[in-house]
């Protein structure tokens, strides 16, 4: 249907429907109002009472109904939520000693290559501050102990997850022999009256170790007071083992002061929340006398024990699972309850509501409604006497008033959205921003439509601008990395064969880097006529900081190289360059070998490496558990030791970094050594390129699509001898 223009007025248009609308809505009130005025008035006044009646009834039913669907719901929320909070705390812990356990296993099982770190007593000048510490058992000699060194390797590891972690109250490792390394900021509690170390109670009778030895796996203990402190808490160990044999136990403690003290902030008039321990005894209340008063020792009430059958059958499913609202009488008052798991230590959060509360709004409520009601009967039949004599008058007034109201409005609203409708039009082709004048000022709707329009066009603007910016960013930086990528590349040997006028020996080498640049590099150089260097290393981190790093971890290394035949003094010269001006405390695992062209003879030396693989001429490649020194750049003044391999002709001599048996498929699990063997034997007398070629193949064919989070970087040297074919 088109729009008809007559007299100025729009005939099927918003403005003429706008008229007819409020003209038919007037005509039916005041149609609609005569009719039920004479009909209803003379019945009104015994409605309203009959209704009021009902009405208060109704009011006393859903007011109950409704307040306890809100109890209902906000004790569940809120047991559930702190449930949940707690158990977050003690998750968090679990984690931690998980960690500490891992870490402690690995320590452990490699004790006989790891070299014993030093430990201290506490130290009084360390209150406030976190330290490593050591306290032993009275009789025992912790510099006789044999497992006390290797336990303190993980001492900057404990260290670090102690203030990483606020929860923490401690961790600690308490040997088999009576001693106990840990961390915490109380090195003062520790110090007898006289300055002397105070001896540690009886290790290995403590729960925490001996609940930890007799589970075999991780625990949480039940509430006991600090021995030094006496602050309430609660200890998560779990014990080590190497070889089948407990060598260790690690573990963590919180105090439990912020519960407690929250527990207690939650008593009201007419409720609270408490815990209750896995034996169904109450942990923390605000409650010092009742049925929910806390008790900490072994005769403390259990609860599951209750002569209250339901209050019994309430905390045996609170412990397992939530267990929505009920309500229970205790101690001859109708409650609520609520309770909802914390599955890590076995506990349960209550939450207790007094019934009677729920009560009082709906009392409240029906009084209020009495004096409204009242006072809204007696308006009503003043009112209605007035209204007869005036609604007439108040009909015509209306009526004219309506007519006039409904044609200004309909203009009034359809001016600007005509306007609008140009304007928008005029912005079809997407130039330019829509410009929102004084016209559209009209402080309802149409106002905001035209603000969203404006602000609309002129994010679209400011976006093309952004994407237009941002891409030729974008451009810049991947020609940059690109370039990158290639000048790396161009740092390493890349001609194959290196050497082909030396046919004693074959070498290949590879690197692929999991970004644009990588931190892995190779190296292979000859230093005179009969030396041939091999380098093979792995700079921390990725991306471009760890490229500019291993470009001058490769400069270093083939400089000393040339004037050292030691590789160990090579190394060391390396670490003293590095650490000298470390300041983003970088540094770079290093194995470096010299081959003998003449004799076979290879001397190394591995700076925190991975182990070499060698395979004698006729056999099959086997790791060489080397043992390795310190990584580069770590530390100043680290010495490093020799080693030699002898290779005959037919020998072959295979390094690599730890991308290559750390990649990961879909269901993260690793490459590892074992199947890199198996790759590497697949074809044991190939040349060295198709070695590298066999693993590399292996490694695609295990991570399939699989992102690539490491650098994979592979040499293999062949030795043939020095008259080969002969």
């Amino acid at each position: 249907m088109h729009m008809k223009t007559i007299r100025g007025i729009k005939i099927g248009g918003l403005q003429s429907k706008i008229f007819s609308l409020i003209l038919f809505l007037i005509v039916g009130l005041i149609g609609t109002y005569t009719v039920v005025f004479g009909i209803h008035m003379k019945h009104l006044t015994a409605i309203v009472q009959r209704t009021g009646a009902e009405q208060q009834a109704s009011i006393k039913d859903t007011s109950e109904s409704a307040m306890e669907a809100v109890m209902s719901a906000f004790l569940k929320r809120s047991t559930g939520l702190q449930a949940y909070i707690a158990d977050d705390l003690f998750s968090e812990v679990r984690g931690n000693v998980t960690i500490l356990q891992t870490v402690a296993e690995q320590y452990f099982g490699r004790a006989d290559t790891l070299t014993p770190h030093a430990f201290a007593y506490p130290d009084a000048a360390n209150a406030g501050k976190a330290s490593v510490q050591m306290q032993h058992e009275r009789g025992v000699d912790p510099n006789a102990s044999r497992d006390l060194g290797i336990a303190a390797n993980m001492s900057e590891i404990m260290l670090a997850m102690f203030e990483s972690c606020d929860k923490l109250n401690s961790c600690f490792v308490a040997t088999t022999d009576g001693c106990i390394l840990f961390v915490d900021d109380r090195a003062d509690v520790y110090i007898n009256d006289d300055g002397s170390v105070a001896y540690a109670t009886e290790i290995r009778t403590r729960p925490w170790y001996r609940q930890a030895v007799e589970a075999g796996e991780l625990i949480f203990t039940n509430v006991e007071a600090d021995t030094f402190t006496g602050i309430l808490g609660i200890v998560c160990a779990a014990p080590v083992y190497r070889d089948g044999e407990l060598v260790a136990v690690v573990g963590a403690d919180i105090f439990l002061t912020s519960i407690s003290n929250y527990v207690n902030d939650t008593a009201t008039e007419g409720g609270f929340l408490c815990v209750v321990g896995e034996s169904g005894q109450v942990l923390f209340s605000p409650k010092t006398e009742g049925i929910f008063k806390p008790e900490l020792s072994s005769r403390a009430r259990d609860l599951r024990q209750s002569e209250n059958a339901k209050l019994a059958a309430f905390i045996t499913q609170a412990l397992t699972e939530s267990t929505g609202v009920t309500e229970i009488e205790i101690e001859g008052r109708e409650c609520y309850l609520s309770g909802a798991p914390m599955p890590s230590v076995g506990w349960t959060v209550i939450s207790v509501v007094d019934k009677g509360i729920t009560q009082r709004p709906t009392a409240s409520m029906l009084a209020k409604y009495d004096e409204i009601n009242n006072n809204a009967s007696a308006h009503y039949r003043e009112g209605a006497k007035r209204s007869v004599r005036t609604v007439i008058v108040v009909i015509v007034l209306i009526v004219l008033i309506a007519l006039i109201a409904a044609q200004t409005t309909g203009w009034h609203i359809v001016k600007p959205l005509n306007q609008l409708t140009r304007h928008i039009n005029a912005q079809k082709n997407g130039d330019g921003i829509f410009i929102l004048d004084n016209s559209y000022r009209t402080g309802d709707e149409i106002e905001i439509l035209a603000e969203s329009f404006h602000a609309l066009t002129k994010r679209t603007q400011d976006y093309i601008d952004e994407i237009i910016t941002i891409t030729a960013e974008k451009k810049r930086i991947g020609t940059e990395l690109a370039l990158a990528s290639r000048i790396q590349a161009d740092m390493l040997p890349n001609i194959f064969p290196p050497f082909p006028e030396r046919p004693e020996f074959d070498i290949y080498a590879s690197m692929d880097p999991a970004k644009e640049v990588g931190g892995d590099f190779y190296d292979f150089f000859l230093i005179d006529d009969t030396h041939l260097g091999l380098v093979m290393a792995d700079v921390s981190g990725k991306g471009v900081p760890a490229a500019l790093f291993m470009m001058i971890s490769k400069i270093l290394v083939q400089n000393f190289a040339m004037t050292l035949r030691s590789p160990a003094q090579v190394l060391q010269e390396v670490n003293r360059q590095l650490c000298a001006n470390n300041r983003e405390e970088m540094f770079v695992t290093i194995w470096f070998g010299v081959l003998d062209t003449a004799t076979g003879k290879v001397t190394a030396a591995n700076a925190g490496h991975e182990y070499p693989v060698l395979m004698p001429a006729g056999g099959k490649f086997a790791l060489v558990k080397d043992k390795h020194g310190f990584v580069i750049g770590g530390m100043e003044g680290v010495q490093y030791k020799e080693y030699e391999l002898t290779l005959t002709p037919g020998s072959r001599l295979f390094v690599y970094t730890d991308g290559v048996p750390e990649a990961t498929n879909a269901q993260s699990e690793m490459f590892g050594t074992e199947r890199m063997l198996e790759a590497l034997n697949r074809d044991p007398s190939a040349a060295p390129k198709e070695i590298l070629q066999n693993v590399k193949d292996a490694v695609e064919s295990f991570v399939l699509d699989a992102e690539q989070f490491d650098d994979m970087t592979m040499l293999c040297v062949e030795y043939r001898g020095k008259n080969p074919g002969v």
